[in-house]
Order: structure tokens, then sequence, then C-alpha cells
């Protein structure tokens, strides 16, 4: 049986402050509400696309504590197998500390902990989760040289990888020949081609460049501008869905967890970037990052 979707990236607990506005350095604010979430790329995409009916695997490591415990707990009620998650013997969970503005503006502070320890040597024994796949999906919120031997391993099987490089950093051509789909932000496409994107037209070069980098597929998000996709050389502009946003802190991660859920039920890409739009437009009238995801009736009855 194919696990249709393997993710591996992270799983963070997230710790959310909803406040007024930023902080400035060296400013408190006061009155803020607190909450404790689950999140983590990976686990946030995860957990999307298995309620949107995704059949999902996800690799991830967490610490030998409360936080990884309770992360384990909630995957299986989701409906995801977890059958190669890893656990550190000593590092913590992964934790991140967020503050959300009245604007659903926010900044995010990441202890990565048990994340940063998922080495390449801990995946040498998933060749038959990969090739059971019809998509991986991977993030950067693990260790580069572990997303590099799962790209090309990939590669070399023929897989098809989709990289939400985020948070983004400088990638090699090397790498970037290997990817079937790549979906930054504005920011991350400006980080990974030096293009500033401000509207359709400036995601049009940005995505132009990582597509003469060999990738297939470039899907440029631009929050309530929507989404730019560029495949096999054509260029569909997907409108966003308005609505009165509250937090946007797990958008893009809804967005790639239905774009891998539509794409691996044999959507066509904008056909499949628009279902995302959906989904990711659903999320950011909630609070929190898995709790926003929406369930597949949720979006079908958008």
């Amino acid at each position: 049986m194919t696990h249709g979707i393997l993710i591996i990236g992270s799983s963070n607990t997230d710790m959310v402050i909803k406040t007024d506005h930023l902080p400035v350095p060296g400013e408190t604010i006061l009155g803020g509400t607190f909450f404790m979430t689950p999140g983590g790329k990976g686990a946030n995409q995860a957990v999307a696309a298995a309620r949107l009916g995704g059949t999902v695997t996800l690799i991830c490591k967490v610490g030998k504590d409360m936080f990884g415990n309770e992360a384990k707990a909630l995957f299986k009620q989701e409906g995801i197998n977890i059958s190669h998650l890893l656990t550190d013997a000593t590092l913590p969970s992964g934790i991140a500390l967020i503050i959300v503005d009245k604007k659903a503006e926010n900044c995010i502070a990441v202890a990565s902990g048990a994340n940063a320890a998922l080495m390449w040597d801990d995946l040498q024994n998933i060749d038959a989760l990969m090739e059971a796949a019809t998509l991986i999906l991977i993030q950067l919120e693990i260790p580069l040289a572990t997303v590099h031997y799962i790209v090309t391993k990939a590669f070399s099987k023929g897989i098809p990888v989709m990289l939400n490089p985020a948070p983004a950093c400088a990638l090699s051509d090397e790498l970037l020949q290997c990817i079937s789909i790549i979906t930054p932000n504005e920011t991350e496409a400006e980080i990974l081609t030096g293009i500033k994107v401000t509207d359709v037209t400036s995601a049009q070069q940005a995505a132009n460049m990582l597509y003469s980098k060999g990738i297939p597929t470039v899907i440029i998000t631009m929050g309530s501008n929507g989404a730019l996709v560029l495949h096999d050389g054509i260029f569909h502009h997907v409108p966003a869905i308005a609505v009165q946003a509250v937090d946007t802190t797990a958008a893009g991660d809804v967005f790639n967890g239905a774009l891998a859920v539509a794409l691996s039920h044999g959507k066509a890409v904008h056909e499949a970037a628009a279902f995302a739009c959906k989904a990711a437009s659903i999320s950011v009238t909630r609070l929190g990052a898995q709790a926003s995801a929406p369930y597949i009736h949720e979006v079908e009855n958008l």
C-alpha cells in the first residue's frame, strides 16, 4: 500500500502571545493572551495534509519529554503514520516562541532542539517508504545536509520532491536541480533569487530564475495576492480568497500540505494550487498552527 505523501521535517511546540503590536528591541508589552499549540513546519504540513484527505507518513525527531510525548499522541489522533518517528535521548523537543499582533502579523524565534539532530544517517532505512510515496515533502527546519541527502536520494529513485524553502537560506544549484516543485513565499523567493517580490510581475521574474535552475514547477505564495504558478514554462496566477485574517502563522504550511494532497490525488498543478489557496485562506481566520488547519469538507464547501 502506498503511504501517499512522505513528509520529513520538524516538530515544535509553539508558545504564542497575542499582542496589540510586535515589540521593538528593548520593549516589553503587557496584556497579551498566551496559549500553547503544537507546531513545526514538518508537523504542521503533515496535520494539514492528513485533515485534507492525504495518506501521510511523518518522519521527525522529538525529545524524550512531555512535548515529544504530546506530539506523538496528536499525530496518532490525526491518523498520521509515525512508525519511523525518532526520539532523541538527550536533546529536548523543539520550541517556537511566537508573537502575533492585531494585524495578524507575527515574529517567531525557534529553539530547534531534537530537530537539529535529525541527521542523514537516521534515514538510511527509509528506502521502502520513499519508494512507496507519490510525493516527498520537505522543509528547511532540519539540517541542510539531511535535506541534501533526502533530495538527492529521491531524485536518483525518480521520486518527486516538493521543497518548501522555509526558513529560507542560500541553496546550491546542485540541490535545486533535484527538486520537482519549490514553494517559496515572497521573502523566501527574494532570498533565493535576489529579486524583490512585490507583485505578480516581480514574482514572474523570480519564478523564471528558479525555473532556469531546472525546477519544473515553481509556486510563489503571495498571501492576499494568492499564488503564482510556473509549470512547464506556463504561468498561472491563482487569486486568494478574501478573508479577515486573525493569525497567519501556519498559512504557508497549510498551503503546502494541501498542495501535496491535491497533487497526490492527481490534480493538475494550477488546480492543486487553487485548492491550497482555499485551505490557507481558512487557516488564517483561526489562531494557532496545527489548530488552524481545515478539514476537507470545509475547503470543499468554501
